[in-house]
């Protein structure tokens, strides 16, 4: 089980780095170290720049990190900003490319970070066929282009990530499924996770993990609200996705381990049911 490779987000280690008054991406080679340190196979950094990742994969290397997966933001469902963003994303993919990266994980963009507005039908067909461009042309660099989502998409009867699947082609865009905000976008819905699963499943090629209990977020990954058991039974029905631990902490999470230790812990746990 040992061998299963598992990478990890940037995301959680900005979480514990930050409850902590430190910055992960201001010392990047510290912080690979410590994510090298924990067990992790992959990283999978956000990058919105060939520069930034040319950098990134430095460090990697020297690490003995691998980075089969990126992850990137775009605004797609403004028609003024599509072309831009496509542009850059495709730019980071190429270089990524180079690297040995595979996957490139997408979230379009919100209207606001935190706000409470939704996309109208309009944008939500700009954003769906701009989704859909960008996985063509990220097919033509023999990759794949796999949508993300958080909670906001799943609300008003889920119309944006529905839209987002049903909008595209499953040969161009697949799915980064990313179970804890469905579950919480859902309304802490396990019911509403595996309805996900059953209508999409075939489209999954990137898992994220993450745990909660009672609704808040655990240190590590292990038992709680979600039961992963049967997911990663489910999971494997279709095949086996790019597997990427992105426990992070937040407010309400207690405060009982360090990075490097809620990580171990994480990948064990991960590695016992998936492997």
């Amino acid at each position: 089980m040992q061998n299963l490779h598992i990478a990890t987000n940037s995301y959680p280690w900005s979480t514990f780095y930050r409850r902590e008054g430190r910055s992960f991406e201001a010392d990047l080679d510290a912080g690979l170290a410590a994510v090298a340190a924990s067990g992790a196979d992959g990283y999978e950094g956000a990058f919105t720049t060939p520069e930034e990742l040319e950098q990134t994969a430095g460090l990697l290397r020297r690490h003995g990190l691998e980075m089969r997966s990126l992850y990137s933001g775009a605004t797609l469902h403004d028609p003024e900003k599509v072309d831009e963003n496509i542009s850059r994303v495709l730019a980071v993919a190429a270089t990524a490319r180079s690297v040995g990266t595979r996957i490139v994980v997408v979230n379009p963009a919100p209207l606001q970070w935190g706000g409470p507005a939704d996309k109208n039908d309009a944008q939500l067909c700009i954003q769906a066929e701009a989704l859909a461009r960008l996985g063509r042309e990220i097919k033509a660099l023999d990759m794949v282009l796999a949508y993300h989502n958080h909670d906001a998409e799943l609300r008003s009867a889920a119309r944006e990530f529905h839209h987002m699947m049903l909008g595209t082609d499953p040969g161009h865009v697949s799915l980064c499924l990313d179970a804890h905000w469905i579950y919480r976008g859902s309304g802490n819905s396990s019911v509403a996770l595996f309805d996900v699963l059953t209508l999409y499943g075939s489209r999954v090629v990137e898992l994220h993990l993450r745990q909660s209990a009672a609704g808040v977020w655990t240190e590590a990954f292990g038992d709680g609200d979600i039961d992963y058991h049967l997911l990663a039974q489910r999971v494997k029905e279709h095949g086996k996705p790019h597997l990427v631990m992105e426990q992070a902490v937040e407010e309400s999470t207690p405060v009982t381990l360090g990075v490097v230790e809620a990580h171990r812990r994480s990948f064990a746990y991960a590695r016992g049911i998936f492997g």
